[in-house]
Parts: structure tokens; sequence; C-alpha cells
């Protein structure tokens, strides 16, 4: 990757869950370590970095708690970024920042759902609904089997019939979200294009390891170049090229890669300083 990189511009993206902290039976406490946010805190001011994860905006910069990234929620369909030519943005009230909300037509409709589902998990044991804004999810991975079947599944299949413009997701969680061609990948090509980073001589890194993060590692793919990497200890069914175990071995990753660019920096320094004395 180095040897790649050299005279290029890195973008680093990640996810959060599974990513930057470990994935836990409760949503409320997936922290992330002190190690690892002061591995993202180098790693962003040495590249432009970005926060794409399925939580809200909200909850995700409230758990990483650093301001020099950008943070997309609801799976990249809530993002702050900087200011674009883009007319569906709304700017901040400092006017540095940019919201960027695709499905915000759908709002009305998924706080609906959201409602729904609090009064049909309030009597299952175990269940627990997460507002991520833009997507609802209800977490059973606490609710017994039998019970899971019955009442959460039947629930999940009347919303879909109610509500044709929403989808569910994946195992120990149903999520309901908008149906519009709107992705990670997406939020990727976003964050490019605004950052001013949409051309040949920039390597996106996106770490991620959740399948929502197959469509920016398709993205990255369809450049030609760029890491795709995937956290995972087991083989997966991919479109990422790399892979790395779990958020240790990320941690590791984050700040070789941080420690190369200041290296790297200082060499050139180093070179331009010895060009003036010759």
């Amino acid at each position: 990757m180095m040897k790649v990189a050299k005279g290029k511009k890195i973008v680093v993206f990640l996810d959060y869950d599974g990513t930057l902290s470990p994935i836990v039976d409760d949503p409320n406490s997936a922290f992330m370590s002190d190690e690892m946010r002061a591995a993202v805190r180098e790693v962003a001011k040495c590249f432009p970095t970005a926060i794409i994860s399925g939580r809200s905006r909200e909850k995700v910069k409230e758990f990483v708690q650093l301001s020099n990234v950008y943070y997309a929620g609801s799976h990249g369909m809530d993002i702050m970024a900087p200011p674009s030519n883009t007319p569906t943005v709304v700017m901040d009230k400092k006017g540095t920042e940019v919201l960027f909300q695709p499905a915000k037509s759908f709002l009305p409709a998924i706080q609906k759902i959201l409602t729904e589902l609090e009064e049909e998990t309030a009597k299952i044991k175990g269940a627990m609904v997460e507002d991520n804004r833009f997507c609802v999810s209800v977490h059973f991975r606490h609710v017994k089997d039998e019970v899971k079947h019955h009442h959460l599944l039947v629930k999940k299949l009347s919303v879909q019939k109610q509500n044709s413009s929403l989808i569910n997701s994946k195992a120990q969680v149903m999520e309901i979200r908008p149906t519009i061609e709107w992705d990670k990948g997406h939020a990727v090509e976003y964050f490019l294009e605004t950052l001013g980073l949409s051309n040949s001589d920039v390597l996106p890194v996106y770490i991620g390891e959740d399948r929502t993060d197959e469509d920016a590692f398709k993205v990255i793919q369809r450049r030609g170049q760029g890491y795709p990497i995937i956290v995972t200890s087991i083989p997966k069914d991919t479109k990422a090229s790399y892979s790395l175990i779990d958020p240790s071995e990320v941690l590791t990753f984050l700040l070789r890669l941080a420690r190369w660019r200041k290296s790297s920096s200082s060499s050139r320094s180093l070179n331009q300083i010895w060009g003036v004395v010759n």
C-alpha cells in the first residue's frame, strides 16, 4: 500500500460497530477505546477521514467524540460534510459544513414505524428498539427463539406490507430503512466529490465489517484503485480485497498508517532542506 500510495492522496472511511468498537450485546454500550480514539484522531490529522455508520449520526458522533472527522449516519443517509454545490444540502450555523439528507421525505413514515415497533416490542422481553433517525433497528439477540419467530418476524412482514417503500435487514437485528437509491457506496462518492477528491490520484481506504459496507467496497473496486478492507475473523464472500481480523488489528493498521504519513512527510521536509543547503 505504501508503495502504491507514493505521490497520491489518501482518504480514509471507517465503519463504527465491529470496526472501531467491538460488537456487543447492548448497542448502547459499543464504546470505542481511548487508544482507538487517539489512533483515529492521528489518522484524521494526516488524511481526510469520515466515519460511515448505520447508527444515527448524532449517536456515532457521541461515541467517537472527535471534531476532526466527518460523520455519516443511517448508512450514509445523514451526512455532515464540507460545503458543496449539491442543491439538497443545508448549511450549518457557522457556514462551514452542510447537512445532506437524501431520505428526508421518509422521516414521517420512519417515525410512525418507530412508534409502532416501540409499542409492539414493549410486550416482548429482551427486545430493544433503536432509533437511528433514518433507520429503525429492532435488536432481538436476547429474545427467546419461539417468541422471536411468533412476534418479531410476523411484525416485520406486516410492516413490509404496509410500507412498500421500506425494507428490512440482518441477523439478530430487524432493520427498517428507506428503499431509496442510496447506500454507503453513494456516501463514499458524495464525500469524495465534496472534498474535491474524486480524481484519479486519490486512494480511498474503506474499513468495515458489515454487509452494508459491501456497497462501499464495490465503489472502490469500480474506481480501479483504493483499498476495500473487511474486518472479519472468518472467510466471507466479499468485494473487499484485504482483511483485518478484529478492531485490535484495525487499531494497529491506523497507527501504522499515521506513522507512515508522518515519517514520509518528515523525509520530504529533510530532502527539501538538504536541497536548499546544497
